[in-house]
């Protein structure tokens, strides 16, 4: 990353949010329309484990980062878990994340370039870009994209300043990474059916994923009914 993509991505933030003060979901958008993509997303990563939606460009982008949530899998997780930049076509990336994989083609998404958002040895997330057509993205974008990456992990900081005193945690896969909500949901899931919390987990993401329904909102209405159906 050089300093001149950082400059130019900061003015292009400070374009965007001209007329209000910069938020981490101006900067995403911004960053989205400067490369070229369709949508995109970030994700928080609590002590290694808690992940929570940072911000989502639109729906689309909503819809595929809940998918990464409901399976434990996906670019995100593993751009933050090896801490690198992670780029594919997802018509082609089945067999890497078969479960998240057939959600995020359903959004319209083809290509997707994930990088971790990172503070010196502080990590606290990914994010996330999205294409609707399989172009890859070039050398010149991977390296704005490295620029809006520390720029995002700021105001993520800035808006979950929790995150600066949490202590770390080693980075984990899987369903063991998700907000409260939804292990209390699981819990009453557990007590009325004499579940395992495991199970009861299982049977909470299965039943998102086989509705095609947002996790968060999967658990919501366990929370309020105690029942799934």
């Amino acid at each position: 990353m050089t300093p001149e993509h950082h400059d130019a991505a900061w003015q292009r933030i400070g374009a965007a949010g001209a007329t209000d003060a910069v938020t981490l979901h101006t900067a995403c958008q911004a960053c989205v329309e400067d490369l070229d993509a369709d949508f995109g997303g970030v994700t928080v990563v609590t002590t290694g484990e808690l992940r929570v939606l940072g911000c989502a460009t639109d729906e689309r982008a909503r819809a595929v980062e809940d998918a990464q949530l409901v399976t434990g899998e996906g670019p995100c997780t593993d751009a933050y878990v090896h801490r690198r930049t992670v780029e594919a076509d997802l018509h082609q990336a089945g067999g890497r994340w078969p479960a998240f994989t057939p959600t995020a083609c359903e959004t319209g998404a083809r290509r997707v370039l994930a990088l971790p958002l990172a503070l010196g040895n502080l990590l606290i997330g990914a994010m996330d870009l999205y294409r609707s057509t399989p172009t890859p993205f070039t050398a010149q974008h991977q390296d704005r994209a490295a620029a809006y990456a520390r720029i995002l992990a700021l105001l993520t900081l800035d808006e979950h300043p929790h995150l600066i005193t949490t202590h770390a945690r080693p980075a984990q896969r899987g369903p063991q990474g998700y907000p409260p909500t939804v292990h209390m949901a699981a819990g009453i899931l557990a007590a009325t059916h004499n579940l395992t919390p495991d199970d009861a987990l299982a049977r909470l993401r299965a039943h998102s994923f086989r509705h095609n329904q947002p996790l968060l909102r999967t658990a919501a209405h366990v929370l309020d009914h105690h029942r799934l159906d």
